[in-house]
This record gives C-alpha cells, sequence and structure tokens, in this order.
C-alpha cells in the first residue's frame, strides 16, 4: 500500500483540476493554522514514543485537514502522521503530513512544511507541499503538471554531476562510505531537507533529494509531484520497492548516476 516511484499506469486519465484546486486550498488554510503557533513562546513540545517532537500545530493541522476532506469526500480513506488510518470505500485515500519538519518548527525554522497526497483506482493523483513560512506552495496533479505558486514549474536540465546540488534532511542517517563517494563526485551537498528539499528539485533549484530513512506520509506527494516536473522518484537503490523506507529525486537526467554513486 505504500509505492515509492510509480507514476501509475500509463493510460491513466489525468485528475479533474477542481480535486487539485480543492486540495491545494486545504492545505494552503492548514499552513496559515500552523503560523500561528509558529515562534511561539508558549509552544509547548511533546515527544512522541520514537522520541520525535509533536505539538498542537502538527495535531491541529492534521484534523482541519481530515475535517475539509470528510466533508467533501466522506467515503475517501484518510491516513496521517498524527492520527492514524481511518478507512473509506471510495478506493481512494488521502496521506497527511500536517508539518514535515516539525525539528525545523519548533526551532523557529521557516524551511518546515505542509503534506497532503491522493491515490485512487489509477495511482498517485494529487500532490501538495506548502511552505507557508516561506509563502512557496508546490502542486501538481496526475496529467496536470506542476505548479509553484500559480506558474508552471520543471525540474533542472542539468546534464553533469560535478557542480549539481544534493540536498538531504540530516547526514545523521547517512552510510558514511556513501557520504564519501559524494564528496568525491563533485555534487556540492546541502541539508535543505524535508518536503522542502523536494520542492527544491521539482522547481529547479537542487537536482536531487535523498532520505536515506523515511516514512510513506514525508514523502508521497513525491509520487506525483517529481514526475509531473519532469523528474524521477524511486527509492535509493533506483527501484519501486514498496518495503525500503528511502527515497530518492532528482531531475531525472542525473538519476542513474546520482544512484550509482550511492551505491558504491
Amino acid at each position: 500500500r505504500e509505492p515509492i516511484g510509480e507514476d501509475g499506469p500509463m493510460d491513466a486519465p489525468a485528475v479533474d483540476p477542481e480535486l487539485l484546486a480543492f486540495a491545494t486550498e486545504i492545505v494552503r488554510r492548514a499552513g496559515e493554522f500552523t503560523l500561528t503557533h509558529f515562534r511561539s513562546t508558549e509552544l509547548h513540545i511533546e515527544r512522541k514514543d520514537d522520541g520525535s517532537p509533536v505539538t498542537i500545530a502538527d495535531k491541529g493541522a492534521e484534523q482541519m485537514l481530515r475535517d475539509d476532506i470528510a466533508a467533501r469526500f466522506p467515503d475517501d480513506a484518510i491516513l496521517g502522521e498524527e492520527h492514524g488510518e481511518d478507512d473509506g470505500t471510495s478506493g481512494r485515500r488521502w496521506i497527511i503530513d500536517p508539518i514535515d519538519g516539525t525539528e525545523a518548527f519548533t526551532h523557529g525554522v521557516g524551511l518546515y512544511s505542509n503534506l497532503l497526497y491522493l491515490e485512487d483506482e489509477h495511482g498517485p493523483a494529487v500532490g501538495v507541499i506548502n511552505v507557508p513560512a516561506l509563502g512557496e506552495i508546490v502542486y501538481a496533479g496526475r496529467g496536470l503538471g506542476c505548479f509553484l505558486n500559480g506558474l508552471t514549474c520543471s525540474v533542472s536540465d542539468t546534464g553533469a554531476v560535478a557542480g549539481s546540488l544534493l540536498t538531504t534532511c540530516s547526514y545523521n542517517y547517512w552510510d558514511p562510505d556513501m557520504l564519501l563517494r559524494l564528496r568525491h563526485s563533485g555534487l556540492r551537498m546541502k541539508t535543505w531537507g524535508d518536503g522542502f528539499g523536494y520542492m527544491l528539485v521539482a522547481s529547479g533549484r537542487a537536482e536531487a533529494m535523498v532520505d536515506p530513512v523515511i516514512k510513506i506520509w514525508d514523502i508521497a506527494p513525491c509520487r506525483v509531484i517529481i514526475p509531473e516536473a519532469g523528474g524521477r522518484f524511486t527509492a535509493l537503490d533506483g527501484s519501486d520497492d514498496r518495503e525500503r523506507g528511502d527515497a530518492i529525486a532528482t531531475n531525472g537526467i542525473l538519476h542513474d548516476e546520482i544512484v550509482a554513486i550511492l551505491a558504491g
């Protein structure tokens, strides 16, 4: 149920533009809600069982999105990071990450994002990445293209690894040998990560985004956004393995070469 990098059947129909507009609008509103708690001196930070932070902004934004979706599409299934999964009967499922980059959010760093994804009977359908503190939102619908703040956007056309930009959330989860290979490859490495990193790839401002350890809600929108922007999105080994729990997005031109560097 958690495919990575699959674009769905080649003859899959384009999604309804109104569905993409709906998804984009409710994510914008959820993002505005998170801004009301951003850099608040009264923000209380809890710790989940895995040690990761969660706040009232995470929980509240997810509930807003769930309520909006349930009101419009009561038969759709919903999976969210904070409130689990609600089954549906329509054959469609929404996946929510209300704040991707809660560490950034709780430290007052404006690179956190709000993520929403929809899959239907044909596969990936809609993806939205919103970075409210920066006023940037990227969104895509199957067969409709990819857009940044209302304008069509696409991946870069860079064809050389040397000098290209690879970004990631953190280097804590990286294999040291893999990092060394990247350093020797000539790639420039930054940590503009989480959903913002994938936004950079989709809009041509970075050539690659890598997550050696990742959950489905952190990357689900990329299954629509990156292909619709002209790039490639797969597991770290270049496959569409559903169980690996890692991901790479690139401009497509450099994909196989970067995958080979990572693999050694």
